[in-house]
């Protein structure tokens, strides 16, 4: 038997251990956002207004948020490590830095991302959407009509933009174009599947932003401003009342205004309400499980109306339609638990308004209120023109967010603070600033989660995705300001 040296041995040891892959956290994310917080930490002077402790809580609010722009962890890992890191620090008492999850609105999200599931595994989704196409989808411009209009009717019973987008328009835009012989990566994608793409990407936004429930963010939105004294009673009905007429005027504008910018080299679509019929033909006729859910839907909007005046909470309202699809048999349990992103959510969004709330509660957010605010004094800058300057800034420096829920977690109640320091009415601030979060999701390819799923069916070039958003969100701010401004002065808002 040959004897090995010892030096050769030692090598391939070396050699063995070197090609192990790490499965582990991304080393150099981590190393930016842990060096993002201490830098604040330790290097950034304390106002003496602020508590250490807040200090120390908003040096690992930016190593957190950092992390979800970052992903050194999947999101949800990396919110309950940085939740682990608070209390172990005693930054947060245990009861503190868990104290969110059991705010109503996480529930509601997540009851709404269970119920949501119910329109996919039924095929209620698709049959409303090939409903539209078949009576809508002569040509181009009509079958842009049809997508963009059944996702605005299912969007309140379905708070998730990305699912809608992931779990229903794209794959049926993918079926399009391939009947029309457009494909992804080439050439032909620009025939028709790159103009419906970022068509119902555009409109998703207002479609996102018509109603309180048609996006996890919005609720998210409402909870920090109640946490900053922004109290907005019916929400739901005073959500709706407040976008109906900028958001639908905006959602009809898209398809048209798309049209004209981005062109598809096909006009007429004879085909598209022929794959539609065969479609629901293959479907049959409707099933008792997607009555139950049309029931059902219609049961949790009636009662998000009057849930208010008649004493039934939004959460209440979203528990109930969930266990009325459980009773029914259309959702099973096993349903529920492996909806990961339910799961998912419920850890970071606990975990973000956690910190959020603290962050308040020890001062932070004032203080920064009061910063902002008296630079814009100093400078004699009116509360109007403040109005503008925030509104602004916060939709613009979404380039810097892979996603809208982080630059909520991060910025919402900052920029909301600065705006009732400079004395906007903080009704008209919260709402708006809420509204523009939606409308700056379809900014970049990386912008929101619909944008990243639309972009990954790749039918639009990268430059088009920047150009496209950029001019789009130019537009519907535009739209929503002149609208916006003389509808909500209709309303006596201001």
């Amino acid at each position: 038997m040959p004897i090995i040296p010892e030096t050769a041995t030692a090598t391939t040891r070396r050699r063995t251990f070197s090609v192990l892959p790490w499965k582990g956290v991304r080393l150099i994310p981590l190393a930016i956002s842990i060096s993002i917080g201490l830098i604040f930490r330790f290097a950034v002077p304390k106002p003496d207004s602020v508590p250490t402790k807040g200090w120390q809580l908003l040096a690992l609010f930016l190593t957190t948020i950092s992390g979800l722009i970052l992903t050194p962890l999947p999101v949800g890992g990396w919110a309950f490590a940085c939740l682990t890191l608070a209390v172990l620090t005693k930054t947060l008492t245990f009861s503190a830095a868990f104290s969110a999850f059991t705010n109503e609105v996480i529930w509601l999200i997540v009851s709404s991302f269970f119920f949501s599931r119910g329109f996919i595994k039924t095929g209620l989704g698709d049959r409303l959407a090939m409903l539209f196409v078949r009576f809508l989808g002569k040509s181009t411009l009509g079958l842009s009509y049809g997508l963009v209009l059944s996702e605005a009717i299912i969007s309140p019973a379905m708070p998730s933009t990305t699912a809608r987008a992931g779990g229903i328009f794209l794959p049926i835009i993918k079926s399009l174009a391939s009947t029309a012989d457009s494909h992804p990566k080439d050439q032909s994608s620009r025939k028709l599947g790159a103009y419906l793409v970022q068509s119902q990407l555009q409109a998703s936004s207002n479609s996102s932003a018509l109603f309180l429930t048609a996006a996890a963010q919005n609720l998210l939105c409402i909870k920090l401003a109640e946490g900053l004294g922004v109290k907005i009673s019916s929400r739901w009905v005073t959500w709706l009342k407040a976008s109906c007429f900028p958001a639908l005027v905006a959602l009809l504008a898209t398809p048209i205004i798309v049209y004209k910018i981005f062109p598809p080299e096909m006009k007429k679509t004879p085909d598209a309400p022929e794959m539609a019929r065969r479609r629901m033909k293959e479907m049959g006729r409707m099933k008792f499980e997607e009555w139950i859910m049309v029931g059902t839907m219609l049961i949790m909007v009636a009662l998000w109306i009057t849930g208010d005046s008649i004493g039934i909470a939004s959460v209440v309202t979203a528990m109930l339609g969930l266990t009325l699809l459980m009773l029914c048999g259309v959702l099973d349990w096993d349903d529920c638990l492996s909806e990961k992103s339910a799961w998912d959510t419920l850890t970071w969004f606990g975990v973000l308004i956690g910190m959020a709330t603290q962050l308040t509660a020890l001062g932070v957010i004032k203080w920064m209120s009061d910063v902002v605010a008296g630079f814009l004094k100093s400078h004699s800058i009116s509360s109007f023109w403040g109005f503008v300057i925030l509104q602004a800034a916060y939709f613009f420096i979404h380039y810097l967010f892979a996603g809208q829920t982080a630059h909520v977690a991060a910025l919402y109640s900052a920029f909301l603070g600065m705006h009732l320091a400079s004395k906007v009415p903080g009704f008209i601030a919260a709402l708006a600033l809420a509204y523009n979060t939606n409308l700056n999701g379809a900014l970049t390819h990386y912008s929101s989660g619909q944008a990243a799923v639309y972009y990954g069916g790749g039918f639009v070039e990268l430059r088009d995705a920047f150009k496209l958003g950029i001019i789009m969100a130019v537009i519907n701010i535009t739209l929503w300001v002149l609208i916006g401004a003389g509808w909500w002065k209709v309303l006596g808002l201001y």
